[in-house]
């Protein structure tokens, strides 16, 4: 009886960079979703040091060290590639002088993937006070005569991390407002800690909803040589 190919590509790093373990849990399943016939392995890792919830600038800055330190606590010779779980990619840039594999943070790879074929896109998102970091990120990738702006929550990000449901209908209000106020033909969800409410909204709304997990998934697999070994 024939067997099937044995296929191994290797091991692809998610670096929560809050220390939050259960926003890694969330985060790493639902990357693996994406990942499912491809032949890599996700491996999930949270700093160690840190906020549960990168939610203003300072904290954005200093978990930069944290995710390099992690990267390289995690790292064998299986690694290659490293997802960066946080909309504002703390120490990509550091990772990338550093490693000869692909490092991708999940707020490039939404940027990218929200201005495919030129279109307009905003964001949504609940943390306020990272709104000047997030158009920092959008402008550093050639994006922003194509950003409509950003679209808050109601609520705060601590807020709506212990209710779900409030946290889905206020996205789903910015997301609204993206739209019908801005002319946003697409929608970032900013932030890792929002990718069940993302993954709940893409199927609820007419509009296009970008994942920035999903789209970090993409772009690392697209990085990625064909590593299969029959």
């Amino acid at each position: 009886m024939p067997t099937s190919p044995s296929v191994e590509r290797g091991v692809i790093l998610l670096i929560n960079p809050n220390t939050n373990t259960a926003t890694t849990e969330m985060m790493t399943d639902r990357a693996r979703q994406y990942l499912r016939g491809t032949g890599y392995e996700l491996r999930g890792h949270t700093v160690s040091t840190g906020p549960a919830m990168i939610v203003e600038p300072d904290a954005l800055e200093a978990s930069a060290t944290y995710v390099v330190n992690c990267v390289h606590e995690a790292a064998d010779d299986s690694i290659v590639g490293v997802i960066v779980g946080a909309i504002g990619d703390p120490g990509v840039a550091a990772l990338r002088a550093e490693l000869a594999i692909p490092v991708i943070g999940i707020g490039e790879a939404a940027v990218r993937a929200a201005a495919v074929g030129g279109r307009r896109f905003g964001m949504a998102t609940s943390t306020d006070e990272l709104a000047d970091s997030l158009r920092e990120l959008v402008a550093a990738h050639s994006a922003a005569e194509q950003f409509t702006g950003l679209r808050l929550t109601v609520s705060g990000p601590t807020v709506l991390a212990a209710d779900a449901e409030r946290q889905f209908r206020e996205l789903r209000s910015a997301v609204q407002q993206c739209s019908a106020l801005d002319g946003a033909e697409a929608v970032i969800i900013g932030g890792g800690p929002l990718s069940d409410s993302a993954r709940e909204l893409a199927g609820a709304l007419a509009i296009a909803i970008v994942e920035p997990i999903p789209s970090a998934v993409a772009a690392m697999v697209a990085m990625l040589p064909d590593r299969i070994r029959v």
